[in-house]
């Protein structure tokens, strides 16, 4: 549902051109699917540097509900990350660190993470997913940064036959729901538990190209 998991094998991708992300509110890059997408917070993919902040966000019980791969320590941090690049290198996979910029810092914070997966040439459809650090939920950090990835999802595949993005979270996930709603991604149907991954139903909600 709205939780990372392993990249999947698949030709590379790498030769296929984009506008640069957006997000609502922001301007735009000057880079591609190696760079970043400014919002409120900018997205950009995982880095090694990244395993610290990952760990401490995911000792969040919340987050660790819904969460299918589960990170404990900096051991298990780092695959997490070298999954994503895996995925990236692959290009069926496409994670980004939600970052922000913090006062008095050159740093950025990681506040969560946006995934587009199932990418695959000449297929119709492909899922997204997301999860967003506790400390930086209730102020929009999710549904501005699905925005942004979903724009550049269609931008960058669209071409390539990517008509529609689906978006799966429990039925008790509200603010999963919440999320999906704010960024007009529709109800499609019911899907029934698979258990253990899934123990309850799911929503499946969707958004196509131009909505």
């Amino acid at each position: 549902m709205s939780s990372p998991a392993s990249g999947q094998s698949g030709r590379s991708r790498r030769g296929t051109r984009s506008r640069p992300p957006r997000c609502p509110g922001g301007g735009s890059t000057t880079s591609d699917r190696s760079g970043t997408a400014p919002c409120t917070a900018a997205l950009r993919p995982w880095r090694l540097e990244d395993v610290a902040a990952l760990v401490d966000v995911s000792r969040d019980p919340a987050l660790r509900q819904w969460a299918s791969s589960v990170v404990n320590n900096d051991a298990d941090g780092a695959r997490w990350v070298l999954a994503q690049q895996q995925g990236w290198a692959a290009g069926d996979r496409f994670g980004f660190a939600v970052l922000e910029e913090q006062p008095g810092s050159v740093r950025e914070q990681s506040v969560g993470n946006v995934v587009l997966k199932e990418v695959a040439s000449g297929k119709p459809a492909a899922e997204v997913g997301y999860w967003t650090a506790a400390f930086a939920r209730g102020r929009g950090v999710a549904s501005r940064a699905l925005e942004a990835l979903t724009s550049w999802a269609f931008d960058t595949f669209g071409s390539d036959g990517l008509e529609r993005l689906e978006l799966l979270h429990q039925v008790d996930n509200l603010a999963s729901c919440r999320v999906a709603q704010k960024s007009r991604y529709e109800f499609d149907t019911i899907l029934p538990a698979a258990p253990p991954s899934f123990p309850r139903d799911g929503h499946l909600r969707i958004r196509r190209t131009g909505a």
